[in-house]
């Protein structure tokens, strides 16, 4: 596969996740919207969760054969230390990726903007955050921790699921409910992020607190990344026969 037709899909299934996922979750949270009113934050959590899961899923699905549909900066720093791509390679879906991020939320905002309910700056634009900007008030160095956990996590169930040895059909489902669970406890503390490009893309736009705060959620998921590899070789051992890319 040409690599400008992975980077292509790559760009367009980030900017897709962005805008479903972190729109469930600007309309479940968002100050101002009359859904964050009705919902109690369970729900609200519940829902953003299953967005974020499930529009992965069917993302996999969709452009899984065409790129492994990383659609995430940490996913293609994990496949990079696991050897499924090269350096080159990596650089470019991370420019895809980032680009696909701004453009997403750009898209987002521009619906929203439509309605008289929605403030940038107040209703924001499911942005992740720590201390005041979390639901739970959670400090900047826990809130860095929990990130690298769950990033390692999720990056782990990924490179194993997509080794030769995994079931190659159930991917996509292992890995959807794996971002779902992890959403469920990651709302509350962080906003959840594991994906630096969901987390970019929103913060330009939103700017101000979210945008000062976005280097948490760049740097953490990019070491859990990393952590989640190591892990994924210590179990597994560093295969040539591995797939290519990580999904």
């Amino acid at each position: 596969m040409p690599l400008s037709r992975k980077l292509a899909a790559e760009a367009l299934g980030t900017a897709i996740l962005v805008f479903f996922a972190c729109g469930v979750a600007t309309l479940s949270f968002g100050k101002g919207f009359s859904f964050s009113g009705l919902l109690p934050n369970s729900a609200g959590i519940l829902a953003t969760a299953l967005a974020f899961g499930l529009v992965l899923m069917g993302l996999i699905y969709a452009i899984g054969a065409v790129s492994g549909c990383h659609v995430n900066p940490a996913v293609t720093i994990g496949a990079l230390v696991a050897g499924r791509l090269s350096f080159i390679e990596a650089v470019g879906y991370w420019v895809a990726q980032f680009v696909g991020g701004i453009v997403g939320a750009l898209a987002l905002w521009g619906v929203f903007s439509g309605s008289p309910m929605y403030s940038r700056t107040k209703t924001g634009l499911g942005t992740d955050g720590y201390g005041s900007a979390s639901m739970t008030h959670l400090g900047m160095g826990h809130a860095f921790l929990i990130e690298v956990i769950m990033t390692a996590v999720f990056i782990f169930v990924i490179l194993s699921v997509t080794h030769k040895l995994g079931t190659a059909v159930a991917a996509g489902v292992a890995i959807g409910f794996t971002l779902t669970f992890i959403h469920l406890i990651g709302i509350p503390l962080t906003g959840t992020s594991v994906n630096p490009a969901r987390s970019l893309g929103p913060a330009l736009v939103v700017g101000g607190e979210p945008l000062k705060q976005v280097w948490l959620f760049i740097v953490a998921p990019l070491i859990g990344g990393v952590v989640g590899a190591l892990a994924h070789i210590g179990v597994y051992g560093r295969s040539h026969d591995e797939v290519e890319t990580a999904v």
